[in-house]
């Protein structure tokens, strides 16, 4: 845990370095819809969106190339476009008077993913020990006294040469990661759709952490030097298999289904998340609370995610990783609880935002 808090504080670091130049008032990121014109734009207050183009064009000195989308956006930040931002977003909450035409009430949008679409979306699996214990009640295989929990190392665990390096005294199990595919995405408010079908699909409320540039080989040490910031995500899962054991289980039926993968409703800039780790997690199912924890229960913690999944693959501006889920999931329940058409989904993640969705069946 060492290895989190320093990397947390350096993180937290920066953060404040940024904000004591700057002192902008805090905002989010999202992609949005004003009759079938697709715009960035800046939340504030989370009511009002301002679109970053239009404002940036009549706002003083300073002006940049408006992005195309999230991905230029991200690419671009450190490059004058998070000095641009914080000059616009300074300039509408400090403004007196009626308000200008390029701000406008969330409530009058249609919020889309805030990234359409990420060239890779990476989800860890079972990175909470508690989600590890109610998985293997579920299959069968209950915790015996004395056994080490859920996320130990197995006796004979080695290191993964060249992707993961398993240091002394490291107790823990490896990573592991899947991919999901990013057409699964869908946005805040958008419905979940129940496979025809298909009857056990479940729920798993994760945070999301937004690749800020081309990274490949990244140290722990560095990684949050690759973070551009977080968002929700929903990482659905269809729970009820392939019908046939052939190459054990299957991550493509079970995770990447039309509409898998809820995104949003925005993105927070690193430099409002001062520590990723310590941030409160629920959701709750038709008002209901299902998952109430803290991302201080990860296994292996947000920059170990990011150096993990760029030892396989490079990651790029815009890529998402979702760093898996705490205990709570419907599978797991007795009896168990599946995602049914009517329902109501809520997804928060303190200091990052709440992604709400509605289930249907399969049009």
């Amino acid at each position: 845990m060492k290895r989190v808090a320093v990397a947390a504080t350096c993180a937290g670091l920066l953060a404040g370095v940024i904000l004591s130049a700057q002192a902008p008032a805090p905002f989010k990121l999202g992609t949005f819809q004003l009759q079938n014109r697709t715009f960035i734009g800046v939340v504030v207050r989370d009511t009002q969106v301002i679109d970053f183009a239009a404002a940036d064009s009549v706002i003083g000195r300073g002006r940049v190339a408006a992005p195309a989308d999230m991905k230029q956006l991200i690419e671009r930040y450190d490059a004058g476009v998070r000095e641009r931002i914080y000059a616009v977003v300074k300039s509408v909450t400090s403004a007196q008077g009626a308000r200008p035409n390029y701000v406008h009430e969330l409530s009058s949008l249609k919020t889309l993913p805030p990234i359409m679409y990420p060239m890779t979306l990476l989800n860890a699996a079972v990175n909470y020990r508690e989600h590890g214990e109610e998985m293997d009640r579920r299959a069968g295989q209950p915790q015996t006294a004395g056994a080490p929990p859920p996320g130990t190392a197995l006796p004979g665990t080695k290191s993964a040469p060249g992707i993961w390096e398993r240091k002394a005294g490291d107790t823990r199990w490896n990573p592991y990661a899947f991919l999901k595919a990013p057409s699964a995405i869908v946005g805040e408010g958008d419905a979940i759709r129940i496979p025809k079908g298909r009857t056990q699909i479940d729920w798993e409320c994760e945070l999301g952490v937004i690749v800020s540039k081309m990274a490949s080989q990244v140290p722990v040490a560095q990684a949050a030097n690759y973070i551009f910031g977080y968002t929700n995500e929903m990482d659905v899962s269809d729970r009820e298999g392939r019908g046939d054991s052939r190459y054990g289980s299957d991550w493509l039926i079970g995770k990447s289904h039309d509409t898998f993968a809820p995104m949003g409703p925005f993105i927070t800039p690193k430099e409002f998340v001062p520590n990723p780790q310590n941030l409160p997690v629920k959701f709750s199912l038709n008002g209901k609370l299902m998952q109430d924890a803290t991302t201080q229960l990860m296994i292996h913690d947000v920059f170990e995610l990011v150096a993990y999944g760029s030892s396989i693959m490079t990651l790029r501006a815009g890529d998402v990783i979702a760093t898996g889920t705490p205990s709570g999931v419907g599978s797991a329940r007795q009896p168990p609880i599946y995602l049914k058409p009517g329902d109501k989904t809520v997804c928060t993640y303190e200091g990052v935002g709440t992604l709400t969705n509605r289930v249907e069946a399969a049009s």
